[in-house]
């Protein structure tokens, strides 16, 4: 993670564009094998989601930036995938609009890091820094680690403790080392390795991201055994002491959701940031789907109440299907850093 300038990934070259394309890929749905529809054009790959209307996005967007929209929207204007809609956002550090098309904003849990000592002393409370001084003296150590058969041991050992974690269906459980070491070294030269250990064993785990100008949160899991360890503290202390020893101005750990992981977030120091979105209508199916408030789906359109009574039924049949959600439940609700 070296702050060594390099090219955006997937980035045009001054060598000639390779025509449009349509291909596809493979990636994880829910935590299992899929492959998804996508569109390689002006040196970016674009996936295509198909809906309400057919959405172009950059496949890696958390990774990459559309550095001249314009050029591109005229480019998907001859594409072979005739899309409805193009979006894109700008990434951070950038919060300030710099484009005309339609725009909305994103929110994202996002942590300004200067240095370690700021955070350590001004972003998160007392309680928080007792927890982590209790955990280190009671012997937990969180280190950065090499992504070996150690690591991967402790990853599935986590992984399956429970096929329910946060009240829902947890969608690695039962996957054995093989299908773990091979599904999470996809994107091992953009990721760093953090664990915590205590008594020789991993009881926690991040896969920290480098994103250019931010750092990503990739998995971050702790055991339930171990949870009054305080262990995702620990594991968020480690990656702000690393974001500052490789020059990240931000630590993102994706968006900002009004439930309890929110929650750990705040106590964590991260804060709600805005960034825009933009929406790009390609045809007038676009333009409609725009106006009527459709463009990102069917369950973005749903009223917040409404959603949240299906949140709470959903949680009642898989409290009903899978008892140990109840309980899982409580466990995260007394120990949100565990």
């Amino acid at each position: 993670m070296d702050r060594t300038p390099t090219p955006f990934i997937g980035a045009p070259s001054a060598e000639p564009v390779a025509p449009p394309q349509v291909l596809t890929m493979p990636t994880l749905v829910r935590g299992r094998p899929a492959t998804i529809e996508c569109l390689e054009i002006e040196g970016r790959t674009l996936a295509v989601e198909r809906g309400l209307v057919t959405t172009l996005r950059l496949e890696d967007e958390w990774f990459d930036d559309v550095e001249d929209p314009a050029r591109l929207v005229h480019a998907l204007a001859h594409a072979p995938v005739k899309a409805d809609l193009f979006t894109f956002w700008q990434r951070l550090p950038h919060t300030d609009p710099r484009h005309a098309y339609p725009m909305e904003t994103e929110c994202l849990a996002a942590l300004p890091v200067t240095s370690y000592e700021h955070w350590w002393r001004q972003r998160i409370k007392s309680r928080v820094r007792s927890q982590i001084r209790k955990a280190r003296s009671e012997g937990v150590e969180v280190r950065e680690v090499p992504y070996d058969d150690d690591f991967v041991r402790g990853m599935t050992q986590i992984f399956n403790e429970s096929p329910v974690r946060q009240n829902r269906p947890f969608w690695h459980y039962g996957k054995d080392f093989d299908t773990v070491k091979q599904q999470f070294s996809r994107y091992l030269y953009r990721e760093r390795m953090i664990g915590a250990y205590y008594q020789g064993q991993m009881i926690g785990f991040m896969m920290l991201c480098d994103a250019g100008a931010f750092a990503l949160t990739g998995q971050v899991l702790s055991s339930l055994a171990h949870r009054d360890k305080s262990t995702n503290f620990l594991l968020v202390d480690k990656a702000v002491e690393l974001c500052e020893a490789h020059g990240f101005g931000h630590l993102v750990y994706f968006h900002w959701t009004d439930d309890s992981l929110s929650e750990f977030k705040r106590r964590c120091g991260f804060e709600k940031t805005e960034v825009p979105r933009y929406h790009v209508p390609l045809n007038a199916q676009g333009r409609l789907a725009l106006r009527l408030g459709i463009h990102k789906g069917w369950k973005a359109a749903l009223p917040p109440g409404l959603k949240e009574s299906l949140k709470r039924l959903r949680g009642a049949w898989y409290a009903r299907r899978w008892p140990e959600a109840g309980r899982s439940a409580a466990v995260d609700a007394a120990h949100p850093g565990g």
